[in-house]
């Protein structure tokens, strides 16, 4: 046996004797082992449970799903079964244990609140008929952010009858409805009978920033009292100086969350957001209603600076000309300037030209830019036009075309539902629709196409510029508007202060 074998300078004294070493363990092995043993290294040679994941289709892979399958029928053979367990039903109560629960019950008001254990009649204590009601309840409602005043009346208790007569008297207070959060002070009277609902005795609210509401109910009649409220009209003018972040900026001076969004907007027309540097000052102006008892409104941007210390200043005033607001540069000349503007809030994830197209697998054109943007998020028209198309596009899903004149026009993909109908005329910055994932997409994003003589060009390469100029009495006009919001004072005015007279102070030593 040792002839047979030959070794090699190469192969080393050690391999020999790991060699040899391993011929006499097999040689001295028992010839027969314990069956446990023999089972345990079957076991392991055949590897009965692989991990299905791997080597799919092999010979394996088939032993260890002939396992898995094995091991499931003998856990269904073994099972108890699904049916329901049989257990004793609980007794029927009788009207005396039925009595004695319910004497641990606290039923409502509406219904008598009856319950409770009853006392016997003695000098000091006699059974009652009925339980007597309350003869007023007083409530405290608030109308929700997709509410109405009626439907918060009649959550709070007031009946349809009521609350058709309240809308009656004060229906042309609330024009514009009632503001959500508006707290409705109640008062509910007593009724009748039991089957007839409440009377609505008071009801107090704000009707609108300058007006209160009061109806009373007087010999079954309601009546309204209007309570005026002085407001402020004055606008509110912020200013400071650029740190690290404009928008913290602006908003540590005192500056509402949507003036400065406003703001924002219009300065970026004008010039890039990104080469605003710390120590540029900007100069907000907005509409500002304060009322005497403390709430406020904030309107829409009336004036909008920004003085910077490298480049171009800018100062831009709203203006409505002919029926329409536009925003005009301090000398009178109104113009956007810039490349079109986003058209829904989101990162541009994929851009203009060849690409490998994630679903069908092929290099092709992408005639578009594409946004990534949660899904539902508002689609905005980029500048004024007249929609062409909107409805189902083949891959383009949901899918809107505006004519903007000029042979330009832009197209919108994807989405998951339109605001737009063919023939409407839009304005920039509508809704037109909304983040989908329609059509040949795999998730939700926008895909944004521009269109010169109906072939696609890159929408990065083209600019919207609208010019529009005033003269004669509408410039001087513009002029003495631009010097009365330039002239306001910084912060707050307390013109409620200067109407009432102060009340006289106690001094003491």
């Amino acid at each position: 046996m040792f002839q047979d074998r030959q070794f090699g300078s190469q192969q080393g004294g050690a391999s020999a004797s790991l060699w040899l070493a391993d011929s006499l363990d097999r040689a001295v092995a028992p010839p027969s082992q314990d069956w446990r043993s023999r089972l345990r290294d079957w076991a392991d040679d055949v590897e009965l449970v692989p991990d299905l994941g791997q080597r799919i289709g092999s010979l394996t892979w088939f032993r260890g799903l002939a396992t898995c399958f094995g091991l499931c029928a003998t856990a269904l053979y073994l099972s108890l079964g699904f049916q329901p367990v049989p257990g004793a039903s609980g007794p029927i109560l009788s009207d005396a244990h039925y009595d004695e629960v319910r004497s641990q019950m606290i039923t409502p008001l509406a219904m008598g609140a009856d319950s409770g254990r009853h006392m016997g009649p003695t000098d000091a204590v006699q059974p009652l008929r009925e339980t007597p009601e309350r003869p007023q309840i007083e409530l405290s409602a608030q109308v929700g952010s997709s509410d109405t005043l009626p439907r918060a009346l009649s959550r709070a208790g007031v009946s349809s009858g009521d609350v058709a007569t309240v809308m009656a008297m004060v229906g042309g207070d609330i024009d514009a409805g009632v503001k959500p959060g508006t707290r409705l002070d109640i008062i509910l009277g007593r009724r009748a009978s039991r089957d007839r609902p409440r009377p609505l005795d008071k009801l107090a609210f704000r009707a609108r920033l300058d007006l209160g509401v009061e109806l009373t109910r007087n010999g079954g009649v309601l009546s309204v009292k209007r309570v005026p409220i002085r407001v402020d009209n004055t606008p509110l003018r912020i200013q400071g100086v650029v740190g690290d972040s404009i928008y913290r900026s602006a908003r540590a001076a005192g500056a509402p969350p949507k003036a400065v969004q406003a703001f924002l907007r219009v300065i970026a027309q004008q010039v890039d957001l990104g080469g605003i540097a710390a120590g540029d000052r900007y100069d907000i102006v907005s509409e500002y209603r304060r009322a005497e008892t403390g709430d406020v409104e904030v309107g829409d941007l009336l004036y909008a600076g920004l003085k910077r210390s490298r480049g171009k200043s800018v100062a831009m005033l709203k203006w409505n000309r002919d029926g329409r607001t536009e925003w005009f540069e301090a000398s009178g000349v109104g113009e956007r300037r810039g490349v079109l503007s986003a058209p829904v809030a989101g990162r541009m994830s994929s851009g203009y030209g060849q690409r490998r197209h994630p679903i069908l697998g092929y290099t092709r054109m992408h005639a578009g830019i594409d946004f990534a943007a949660r899904y539902g998020s508002p689609i905005y028209a980029v500048t004024d036009g007249v929609v062409a198309f909107a409805g189902r596009h083949g891959g383009h899903g949901n899918y809107v075309r505006i004519q903007h004149g000029g042979g330009l026009a832009t197209g919108y993909a994807h989405m998951s539902r339109i605001a737009a109908v063919a023939g409407q005329r839009v304005r920039r910055g509508q809704v037109i629709g909304y983040v989908g994932s329609t059509g040949l997409s795999t998730g939700p994003h926008l895909h944004y196409e521009l269109y010169r003589g109906g072939a696609t060009v890159n929408p990065l390469s083209v600019k919207f510029t609208t010019t529009a100029q005033l003269a004669g009495r509408e410039l001087a006009a513009f002029r003495g508007r631009l010097a009365q919001y330039q002239g306001l004072r910084v912060g707050l005015h307390d013109s409620f202060a200067q109407k009432t007279p102060a009340a006289p102070v106690a001094s003491g030593k």
